[in-house]
């Protein structure tokens, strides 16, 4: 109220002043008072070198002074501002002058200070590494054109693709140097165990004997049985050796760490474009029409690719207006019809989850039977389909109910961006839940439905009649998943999109252009990279060089998107909003790593190993060997290790997450509200400010003086 009070005083006393003629008022021009205003404030954001309000104009009265004062005052600004270059919000042109000028500076006046001469230095250091670390990124020229050409959504899937490859890698590197090197370090391991020897837990002989017929050979390379299931693929070749036994569960539990560590920084920096986003600070027209513009692009070929992404986030924004508008257009009746509605096809959506489970278990029950029948066994291909029964009905519901949850979020009346959401939590809930079923149904076989006292589970702790190796089971399970997805995906994208896209070229008229006529679907390709990397996640530890073959995998699969998206799709009619999808797909993909713990903790905790195969034969459980390895340390450091196990160190460290956490909270909210209020003190002052201009311009072309 005080600031209300003194500027409305200071608004009359302007007011009689602006009574007095032109050449004797004392008070401001009318070019000053507009250089105070918003417009000439974004007028200077261009530069230096841009002249005010009213230079024109006062050019006759004092020939060239002012300008002159200007140049003078542009290159004070020049040299007094301290911020480097590249940040500043100017020309190429302004930029080159200030870091003349500032060079200049440097060697004239050499006596800055030591600490402010090593900052220099280390941020020039981190400026260099970020743009080296740009340049060794893989495919950077080629997303960039995937985004000005098809927009940045389907950029957001090549993005993430990108990404995954890059863990795959890490993934294999660091299960070469942690299981393969200390296998062959320490000896070559044994071949497979001798037939004739006696166990209380039977007999295991994975390798053929006798000559071996092609069928026979390829049915080996795609169930990973004969001679690939005693090979450093499989979980049940590496020997029992304390070292190993140590190295290749750590192994594991580093890729997870560092994998987990990775997708946080990916969803953390996605988050913040999000809220960005969802806030409206920067998805504003003005911002994509006078701010999006990067002056520094050289070339015709960049120039036109940022043309289409301005053009993409406009088109967004667009169509999210339109349905924002009729969503607040609506009645209470039309509202309630909507709610109603979307109920009835969430249940539509649940029947279909529950009827896709339902079959995936079945099918995994039935295959035990089939593959006890005696026909079955002698005939390798219909072996070799009853093997794959399994993953043919979870590629059958993958491939089938996607589209279907597609159809029902476009009747639902949301945006084309919470369409997306909507549509990777069914369909990732599907895929994930899928692979759940299966490995549940795998574990009630291999623990006798949990009952310990069963026949053929009481001797060693798991159904050692039908499954001896238990672990290279579930890894042969996790590899023709992920063989069975390889084969599907490009069966699918050679046999039926590529000839459709034929189709546009021998049938011409509208025939030839619908049938042609292809748009990338994001949303089911990034579920399904998801999907295959939940399966190594799940295999890795059953199946070491699982993530070595998924690297091979996505390096093909990506020469391949990369073909079909140029060679056959047109640009999406809808867009959506990528960086909103960019972290629905970060954090589907924390879903999923976490999902995927599951299963191999419950194996590793409590579940027994398999007696006559694997590194941790003869243990109660496999983590058991971690223990028995600490006995082995000096006493500090069993005390130590130990320590970290106990409540003395659990209890103080839950209480100072905690109250870092409550910290962090308070912290943020602080934060939110002094933005709130800085918020409402900038509109109060844009109306301020468009109240006395008004005042001013109708005072002056009230005397004459416009």
């Amino acid at each position: 109220m005080e600031e209300s009070l003194t500027w409305g005083s200071d608004t009359g006393g302007a007011s009689r002043e602006w009574l007095a003629p032109r050449e004797a008022r004392p008070g401001p021009s009318l070019s000053s008072v507009l250089n105070e205003l918003p417009s000439a404030a974004t007028l200077r954001y261009r530069g230096p070198g841009v002249l005010p309000w009213g230079a024109l104009e006062e050019q006759d009265e004092d020939e060239g002074g002012s300008i002159q004062a200007f140049v003078e005052a542009t290159q004070k600004e020049l040299l007094q501002d301290p911020r480097p270059s590249r940040e500043l919000p100017w020309p190429m042109q302004a930029r080159r002058a200030h870091r003349k000028s500032h060079t200049g500076n440097e060697v004239a006046h050499n006596s800055g200070s030591r600490a402010a001469h090593w900052a220099r230095r280390l941020r020039r250091s981190r400026e260099k590494m970020g743009e080296g670390w740009h340049t060794l990124q893989p495919w950077a020229w080629t997303l960039k054109r995937i985004g000005g050409q098809f927009g940045a959504g389907t950029e957001s899937y090549f993005s993430l693709l990108r990404f995954l490859l890059f863990l795959n890698v890490m993934a294999a590197v660091l299960n070469a140097c942690m299981t393969l090197l200390p296998t062959w370090l320490e000896g070559t391991p044994p071949g497979p165990p001798n037939p004739d020897t006696s166990s209380p837990c039977g007999f295991y002989n994975p390798t053929l004997q006798g000559l071996v017929t092609f069928p026979t050979q390829l049915f080996n390379l795609l169930s990973g049985a004969g001679y690939l299931e005693w090979s450093p693929l499989f979980y049940g070749f590496y020997p029992p050796r304390p070292r190993l036994a140590v190295t290749y569960l750590c192994s594991l539990f580093v890729t997870g760490l560092l994998s987990l560590l990775l997708i946080l920084h990916r969803s953390v920096s996605g988050m913040k474009q999000t809220l960005l986003a969802e806030s409206g600070t920067l998805t504003s027209y003005s911002h994509r029409v006078f701010s999006a513009w990067n002056f520094g692009l050289c070339g015709d070929v960049h120039v036109r690719l940022r043309q289409r992404v301005i053009c993409y986030e406009l088109q967004v924004e667009l169509e999210e207006a339109v349905v924002r508008h009729q969503a607040a257009a609506r009645t209470l009746g039309q509202q309630a019809r909507v709610w109603l509605v979307r109920g009835l096809l969430n249940l539509l959506v649940i029947a279909l989850l529950g009827a896709a489970l339902c079959g995936i278990y079945w099918a995994t029950e039935y295959t035990v039977e089939l593959q006890e029948n005696s026909f079955v066994q002698q005939t390798p291909l219909l072996k070799l389909l009853v093997d794959y029964l399994p993953s043919i009905f979870i590629a059958v519901f993958n491939f089938v109910l996607p589209p279907v949850f597609t159809f029902i979020a476009s009747l639902e009346g949301y945006t084309r961006s919470r369409q997306i959401v909507l549509i990777l939590l069914r369909t990732v809930f599907l895929r994930l839940f899928s692979l759940l079923v299966l490995l549940i149904s795998l574990w009630y076989q291999i623990t006798c439905g949990g009952n310990a006292e069963a026949e053929d589970c009481k001797a060693c702790g798991y159904n050692y009649k039908e499954l001896q190796c238990w672990e290279t089971r579930l890894g042969q399970e996790m590899y023709k998943l992920l063989l069975f997805d390889l084969l599907t995906g490009l069966a699918v994208t050679l046999l039926i999109q590529f000839p459709r896209k034929l189709l546009c070229g021998f049938c011409p008229g509208a025939l030839g252009r619908v049938a042609g006529t292809l748009e990338f679907q994001v949303v089911g390709e990034v579920l399904e990279l998801i999907y295959a990397q939940t399966v190594v996640w799940v295999g890795s530890f059953f199946c070491p060089l699982l993530p070595l073959l998924n690297t091979a995998k996505f390096l093909l699969l990506f020469y391949l998107k990369k073909f079909y998206l140029f060679s056959t799709c047109s640009p999406a009619s809808r867009t959506f909003r990528a960086s909103v999808a960019n972290f629905f797909f970060s954090l589907i993909l924390l879903l999923a790593l976490a999902v995927s713990a599951v299963p191999v903790l419950y194996s590793i905790f409590l579940i027994p190993p398999s007696k006559l195969c694997g590194p941790f034969q003869g243990q109660p459980s496999i983590w058991a060997q971690i223990p028995e390895s600490i006995y082995g340390l000096p006493r500090a450091a069993q005390n130590f290790l130990f320590f970290l196990g106990t409540q003395a160190f659990a209890v103080p460290l839950l209480l100072f997450s905690s109250i870092l956490m409550a910290y962090t909270v308070s912290v943020a909210n602080s934060y939110g509200r002094l933005i709130s209020e800085l918020k409402r003190q900038i509109e109060t002052e844009a109306q301020n400010k468009v109240f006395l201009a008004q005042r001013v311009v109708a005072l002056s072309s009230g005397l004459g003086f416009g």
